[in-house]
């Protein structure tokens, strides 16, 4: 009874404080309380749930039976609202809290709504070698699927809770990228509810326009209700070494280097200041050397980017045997490095200890409970960016991340930009290698400004023929936006397709420059 009265009593005087306090102040001031105490359990809930409900529909096998049925109810509520008239455009029923971006759309409470509930495995294909599923199935979800059965798929973008939905409509990437591309690279078929209510399969021979148009579409030519994703086979190990660099020339030389090899099956840097960088190649292994073997997805490991910071702080390289799944969700325990912002003990080995198992809350629950403060806080001091330059441009990106928001540390990822129709191609005929530059966290310079220096990052990456990340903050003016985008076959599409009267144009949806 001793420690349930010492409890107890704990958060009896932490109600009586958060009530002088006020809750708003403790919200905002101390958040990482109402994170412990109420997001944390509440995430491990949701993912029993949703681990369950996979676990029941693998089992009675009723996904593809289902799906006909979903896709069906689809289209019937893009018919009867072409019945009422066209009063308004439309999108997509899911809650805007329920996304992984940081941005909440304002454009859902105007929109008529689509209910979109497709979030299973519909089929694996292991003599295509393709896995076909709904757009709301989660990568957590995909590699826990698939990865028992001996596949994996070529890209596995980060976080758990990334959404094939979103990693297509969207973009994803990952440290394999520099092989295989982008997420939508890795995709053999779409199928969509167009604006007529038809169901459409498209792949790069069958409505091959319409294949390209997707990718960075947002959800504005139709609504996705299927896809077909490569698959690779898969191996239990990754292979991952570590080098520490110093002297930005030095790091950008390295990296490119290591980018161009294709024996190296992932490679990754994280830069902890302009001139301090590790950079991490790996190589996917079915055999391991079991001294070196380090489990980074236990709950209680340090948070992987402060786990390789420690090479950077020895000045020594190093070598480990990760296994497969966790390497490929390295960084969602802390969610990159953002989890440091919410709850800054949370690599404290006690707390990794205690309460480890609970960690990551969930994003979207996040968001759900963040309220206007908050959301405003973060918007004015904090930065979600990422901006994909060509690798020839890293030096100097390094250099106007550092001048305008001075964020560390900075993701870099390379990636494979093939010369394909659609919203993003390289400025040239051939495949050109790009790189994503990540920054995630409170900036650091004096005279930051989230709208100005977001527009400086942004008029330097359209200089270089780069590309920002639809998920972020977007301030550019329509004329900036289709300067970085190439809108030709979209808009086509726009027009071919009567979208022009069912669904926001892209820009409109995610820039916050537009009117909603």
């Amino acid at each position: 009874m001793g420690p349930l009265l010492s409890l107890g009593v704990g958060l009896l005087l932490l109600i009586l404080w958060a009530r002088y306090k006020g809750l708003a102040y403790v919200l905002v001031h101390h958040r990482w309380v109402f994170v412990c105490l109420f997001l944390l359990p509440l995430s491990v809930l949701f993912d029993i749930y949703y681990q369950f409900r996979a676990w029941m529909v693998q089992k009675m096998h009723s996904a593809p039976r289902q799906h006909n049925l979903r896709v069906r109810n689809i289209q019937e509520q893009v018919r009867e609202w072409k019945k009422e008239g066209l009063k308004t455009y439309m999108c997509t029923g899911r809650p805007g809290w329920l996304t992984v971006s940081l941005r909440v759309g304002k454009y859902k409470k105007t929109l008529k709504n689509i209910t979109i509930n497709l979030m299973d495995i519909l089929e694996v294909d292991t003599e295509r070698m393709v896995v076909r599923v709904e757009p709301l199935v989660t990568m957590g979800q995909l590699t826990a699927h698939l990865n028992p059965i001996g596949w994996t798929i070529p890209v596995v973008p980060e976080l758990d809770d990334l959404t094939v939905g979103g990693l297509i409509m969207g973009t994803g990437i990952e440290s394999s990228s520099h092989i295989y591309g982008l997420f939508q690279h890795s995709c053999v078929a779409y199928e969509l509810v167009l604006a007529d209510g038809s169901h459409v399969r498209c792949t790069p021979e069958e409505n091959s326009d319409l294949f390209y148009a997707v990718p960075w579409s947002c959800g504005t030519l139709g609504f996705l209700v299927a896809a077909e994703i490569k698959m690779i086979p898969a191996k239990k190990y990754v292979k991952l070494h570590y080098e520490p660099l110093r002297g930005l020339k030095t790091i950008c030389k390295r990296f490119a280097e290591e980018s161009e090899k294709k024996e190296n099956h992932f490679v990754e840097g994280l830069v902890y200041s302009l001139e301090e960088a590790v950079i991490m190649t790996g190589v996917l292994t079915n055999e391991a050397d079991h001294s070196k073997i380090n489990r980074i997805g236990c709950y209680y490991k340090p948070w992987f980017f402060k786990h390789v910071e420690n090479y950077l702080k020895a000045n020594k390289t190093g070598t480990e045997y990760i296994p497969a799944r966790q390497y490929y969700h390295r960084h969602t325990r802390s969610i990159f490095w953002e989890l440091q912002d919410i709850i800054p003990f949370g690599n404290n080995p006690v707390f990794r200890y205690l309460f480890g198992w609970m960690v990551p809350p969930k994003i979207s629950l996040l968001k759900l409970t963040q309220g206007e403060a908050i959301r405003k806080l973060y918007e004015q001091h904090h930065v979600v960016q990422d901006m994909m330059v060509p690798m020839k441009s890293l030096e100097q990106c390094i250099e106007t991340f550092h001048s305008d928001i001075k964020v560390y540390p900075l993701w870099l990822c390379p990636f494979i930009l093939p010369n394909n129709p659609g919203m993003i191609h390289p400025k040239g005929d051939e495949a050109e290698l790009y790189v994503d530059v990540g920054a995630y966290g409170e900036p650091k310079t004096k005279y930051f400004e989230a709208k100005a220096s977001t527009r400086q990052i942004e008029k330097f990456v359209r200089s270089v023929h780069g590309f920002q990340m639809l998920y972020a903050d977007c301030y550019m003016t329509r004329e900036e936006f289709w300067e970085m985008f190439d809108g030709s076959l979209y808009h086509k599409l726009r027009k071919q397709l009567h979208c022009n009267d069912a669904f926001p144009e892209v820009y409109n949806k995610i820039c916050k420059s537009a009117r909603h």
